[in-house]
């Protein structure tokens, strides 16, 4: 059984933070961080990002950021997605995680090194009049839509594939407010009505076009190693379901048919048991908290 089962838990493992085995140098280094991080057991922020439905949340948010002209104008002109599409996959998994189980200075430098990439993604996009409207990816307006993107696409996929939050959604909105601060977002939501205002306060930006597609087209087949292909559709078909209506028919997807939540709960669940939880970052955040209380109780011992 084992020499079907490692394989497949390499593939996936490379695919995710591209190496076969064992965790990455960096998720090892947020061990060594001097105070405790903006989260801890028991926050929404570990219980949402420590699960599988990200798998799930991952697919929705590129999805949902798509919509925004100005942020898909950036994939297009500057991001490599098709040509390395794991390795920027890599690179967003290792700011949410630091930023998730990290001290607060390596969310602080994590964020900065994404805020120092964003600096050269700038340029124009054709308007709905042909006009040219120029785009930063630091723009306050870009930074906003891709935080509040990803915090309802998280929220979404957990609130169908996942189990409860603890403090419930306000509770993660509220902890995923400092991501975006750090990101240089200002005044993130902090509650789920916050979120669902300000979402729809981009209903007259959005929009779909050539571009759009030719992502969702990318996203739904993308070139996954052969071992990985058979399960892909379903994570897919389960981000597409935990859409709200709205942003999945301006998406032009159709609603899937058929059993879709507890086809994606199943394979979400066999990927769980393949990888292993905690993530390797929650163990190395553990140790580290460990050691930080260890330190503060030796002087009276």
């Amino acid at each position: 059984m084992s020499r079907l089962i490692e394989p497949l838990r390499a593939r996936i493992q490379t695919t995710l933070s591209g190496q076969p085995a064992g965790d990455p140098p960096w998720v090892t280094a947020l061990e060594f961080g001097t105070d405790r991080g903006w989260f801890g057991p028991g926050s929404a922020a570990w219980a949402v990002h420590g699960d599988m439905p990200t798998l799930v949340a991952g697919i929705r948010a590129l999805l949902t950021q798509a919509l925004h002209p100005g942020a898909m104008a950036g994939v297009h002109d500057h991001s490599r997605y098709r040509e390395d599409p794991f390795g920027r996959l890599a690179g967003t998994i290792r700011w949410i995680f630091t930023v998730t189980y990290g001290s607060k200075e390596d969310a602080a430098k994590a964020s900065g090194w994404v805020l120092r990439l964003h600096e050269k993604v700038r340029g124009v996009y054709p308007g709905e009049r042909g006009e040219a409207v120029p785009y930063a990816a630091n723009d306050p307006d870009l930074l906003r839509w891709v935080h509040l993107a990803f915090t309802d696409a998280f929220l979404g996929a957990h609130s169908v594939y996942g189990k409860p939050i603890p403090g419930g959604p306000d509770a993660y909105v509220k902890d995923w407010a400092i991501a975006g601060r750090l990101m240089g977002v200002d005044d993130p939501p902090t509650t789920q009505a916050e979120l669902s205002d300000q979402l729809r306060s981009y209903v007259g930006i959005l929009r779909h076009d050539d571009r759009v597609a030719d992502v969702v087209r990318f996203l739904r087949r993308p070139p996954l190693a052969p071992a990985l292909r058979p399960t892909y559709p379903v994570l897919f078909n389960g981000a597409v379901a935990s859409l709200p209506d709205d942003l999945r028919t301006l998406l032009r997807l159709p609603k899937p048919r058929g059993p879709v939540v507890p086809a994606t709960s199943s394979v979400l669940g066999l990927t769980g048991r393949l990888l292993g939880t905690p993530p390797g970052a929650e163990k190395a955040a553990l140790r580290r908290l460990a050691r930080l209380d260890g330190a503060t109780a030796s002087p009276a011992a």
